[in-house]
């Protein structure tokens, strides 16, 4: 990261949450340059979080506003946050807007997966995303016991491809394979179990969250005329840098 930021003057965190992120970009950039994260909601958790460091700003805004105030930026990095928003390539636009000529942005957003975790994903997200914190959070409870216990029974299942639903012909640990093919549901062993349940909040609370594939995402790019020179799709999300 911080060969990749060498010589970067202007660097924009577009959707910066709580911080996480602007901290490490804080960390690693050059000594002159500036970092600006933005974010429409979380902007006052960040400043608060990174208010130890002077050239860091951060500011509320909307993707899908103007952003002109902003000025332009040889580096633009938004992860995770263009497919919550009601226009995902519309606020691509706006941030593209914001390179400084020979600039690049890196975007990650979420892939399209099988087309039955796609339904139970939309289902269950419809029911969660309306409930209060606590609420949700003790709905999630449930479908995060479900996948602690199928991960502790250790079960290994091998199946033929099913290519109608998305599936490939291999063998899979069981909690993996219904969370790849039929809904979310996380586990991770060294995690606590409020972490765990934290990790299916964060997927199902949001109202707005599309899924993407790569091409289209990439046509995003070709689009603003920009030169993609990094692409990637793994069973998760896509990544994509362009200047």
């Amino acid at each position: 990261l911080q060969i990749h930021l060498q010589s970067r003057k202007r660097i924009l965190d577009a959707g910066c949450g709580n911080g996480r992120v602007t901290a490490l970009l804080d960390r690693y950039a050059d000594a002159g340059a500036q970092i600006v994260g933005i974010d429409l909601v979380a902007h006052e958790v960040a400043a608060k979080n990174l208010d130890y460091s002077p050239r860091l700003r951060i500011h509320q805004a909307d993707l899908l506003g103007d952003l002109s105030s902003l000025g332009e930026f040889d580096f633009i990095y938004c992860q995770e946050v263009l497919h919550h928003t009601r226009d995902p390539q519309a606020a691509f636009r706006n941030l593209v807007a914001r390179l400084s000529p020979s600039g690049e942005i890196a975007i990650y957003v979420y892939k399209q997966k099988a087309p039955l975790r796609e339904f139970a994903d939309d289902y269950v997200r419809r029911l969660v995303s309306v409930l209060p914190y606590d609420e949700a959070m003790k709905e999630l409870e449930s479908i995060t016991l479900f996948a602690k216990q199928l991960s502790e029974s250790r079960i290994v299942v091998r199946v033929p491809a099913v290519r109608i639903l998305g599936i490939a012909e291999g063998e899979y640990d069981l909690q993996r394979f219904i969370y790849h093919h039929f809904f979310k549901n996380f586990w991770n062993p060294s995690l606590s179990l409020t972490d765990n349940i934290a990790v299916n909040y964060d997927w199902y609370h949001p109202q707005l969250c599309s899924r993407h594939s790569l091409e289209e995402v990439e046509g995003w790019f070709q689009e603003s005329r920009l030169s993609i020179v990094h692409s990637c799709a793994d069973a998760y999300g896509i990544t994509v840098r362009g200047v």
